[in-house]
């Protein structure tokens, strides 16, 4: 999903993808803007959350329906407004990446200092999620597994009062999702995610992980098909969806689909597990850590 080198997706890839933009979803339905973003949609979280609920029970009914995913409704994450941190982001600031349905913020020079900062933040976690290595620990914490019933490789597993929290604050303790992936018996322990508002500005991100350590990525540029036209997500040339063809409101508009220049909030990912520092932070230069 987040590979710089893929022009199109397998079915399974484009599987994983919508897996991936829904544990987004859950993110999403259940963070409450931030104050000064304003609420231009319903700023009740608990109301969020059962709508999150009742989009994941959809989505698995059919992997196709993308519009019955969470937050891809009335209710979904605004459209960023002329001053929102998301459009103070030139591309000089960041850039679009597989066929421009993802943003990825540029890389900032090597130094010292964010090395030694993006060190702390990485033993922070890994102290923090040590206890959750049984992932029973983990849901007893308040982590819950996303759309448990759909075979996935690696799951997510969302803390939604860490998701409200961190729109308002980092703590390297607290991520949004912790990754686990499938063992025989149960789940283990690889990855976590951390997630940002969708007006952060590049500053915003910076202070929270290094650009220079991490490269952040946002979902953009989606259109939902009509439902009579979901085949269309589908296939080596897709029109709609994540690796669509689609990438501009007036293009979707014209197929008839429903458009969102922004989905969800900034994240990324982490795999303290790792011995291979290059394999620990996901970065443009080492894509493939963004998308196991």
């Amino acid at each position: 999903m987040y590979g710089e080198v893929h022009t199109t997706m397998s079915r399974p890839a484009i599987a994983l993808a919508i897996v991936l933009l829904s544990a987004a979803a859950a993110i999403g339905m259940a963070a409450k803007p931030a104050p000064q973003s304003g609420c231009t949609s319903s700023c009740n979280i608990s109301d969020r959350m059962a709508m999150m609920s009742a989009g994941a029970k959809l989505a698995m009914h059919t992997m196709a329906g993308m519009n019955d995913m969470p937050g891809m409704g009335a209710a979904s994450t605004p459209s960023p407004k002329p001053g929102d941190g998301v459009m103070l982001l030139s591309m000089n600031d960041m850039r679009m990446e597989h066929g421009g349905h993802m943003a990825m913020t540029m890389s900032m020079p090597a130094n010292a200092a964010d090395r030694r900062r993006a060190a702390d933040v990485l033993a922070a976690l890994r102290k923090a999620i040590e206890p959750f290595k049984d992932y029973r620990a983990a849901e007893a914490a308040g982590y819950k597994q996303f759309l448990p019933q759909l075979p996935q490789p690696i799951y997510h597993f969302t803390n939604y009062q860490n998701a409200f929290l961190n729109e308002f604050s980092f703590d390297p303790a607290r991520p949004t999702s912790l990754m686990y992936k499938t063992v025989p018996g149960g789940f283990e322990l690889v990855g976590a995610m951390y997630t940002a508002p969708v007006r952060s500005t590049n500053e915003q991100l910076n202070a929270r992980v290094p650009l220079s350590v991490a490269t952040w990525h946002l979902h953009t540029n989606l259109c939902l098909p009509p439902p009579e036209r979901r085949s269309e997500m589908w296939g080596a040339h897709p029109r709609f969806g994540l690796a669509g063809s689609i990438t501009t409101a007036e293009a979707c508009a014209q197929a008839g689909g429903t458009f969102r220049p922004v989905i969800y909030n900034w994240m990324v990912h982490v795999w303290p597990m790792e011995s291979d520092p290059s394999k620990i932070w996901a970065t443009q230069e080492h894509p493939g850590a963004m998308n196991r």
